[in-house]
């Protein structure tokens, strides 16, 4: 019974759920960027790691585990290297265009002593020349960003070349009309009940009852 009244309570006030749909879709499909500007992202993996150097003036065992470690320390330098602004500055010098902000475009992904670093951009042909850079900066720049080493040096190998796609809308994009819808029905419907309870008038035998006032008869609709 409690279903039956709860959706005779929509079905009387289903105007303003519809009103509310129609505005906010209207007003979504206004705002929807139909003809989205293109975008690429280009991808590269490289294996990260360190030359053992014995220290000097003292006896030396070599330890595979020690190079590991180290390894590992400077894959994680690197990758907040990477996304930071001088590694930018750098592939934009390495280009030849300082002016061009790369600036937050580089992003950097860490695995055992694999590091994965991709970059977006608008252009794809201009893309592949920055992800390109971006490559040689890292093999040949990588104990200068992450500071000094001591005499160790960084030991970096491509292991996946850059490789240019097509971004597709995010998910973010694509759920953005019907997320808005739903909202826009959620708050319909509450809307709908927050009239219901405001109103005081009696449109049922039930809602009598339930004040205390017994009903001696009832007549049907006609329709």
């Amino acid at each position: 019974m409690e279903l039956m009244r709860y959706w005779s309570i929509v079905r009387r006030r289903w105007w303003l759920i519809a009103a509310l749909l129609v505005v906010v879709g209207a007003v979504a499909l206004a705002a929807y960027d139909w003809s989205p500007r293109p975008a690429f992202t280009a991808t590269f993996r490289m294996n990260v790691g360190m030359e053992p150097v014995p220290p000097s003036g003292a006896e030396y065992v070599y330890n595979p585990l020690d190079t590991w470690q180290s390894s590992e320390y400077l894959m994680d330098d690197l990758a907040s290297a990477v996304r930071g602004a001088d590694y930018a500055r750098r592939v934009a010098s390495r280009l030849g265009e300082e002016g061009v902000n790369l600036a937050g475009r580089f992003g950097a992904a860490t695995e055992h002593r694999a590091l994965t670093v991709s970059v977006s951009w608008a252009d794809g042909q201009q893309l592949a020349r920055i992800a390109d850079a971006a490559v040689a900066v890292l093999d040949e720049q990588a104990a200068e960003l992450v500071g000094p080493l001591g005499t160790a040096r960084p030991v970096l190998r491509l292991i996946d070349p850059p490789v240019v796609v097509p971004v597709g809308r995010s998910l973010k994009d694509k759920l953005n009309i019907p997320v808005r819808l739903g909202l826009a029905l959620l708050v319909g419907v509450a809307g709908a009940f927050l009239l219901d309870y405001l109103d005081r008038s009696v449109r049922s035998g039930d809602e009598v009852e339930g004040m205390g006032i017994p009903v001696l008869s009832r007549i049907p609709r006609h329709r």
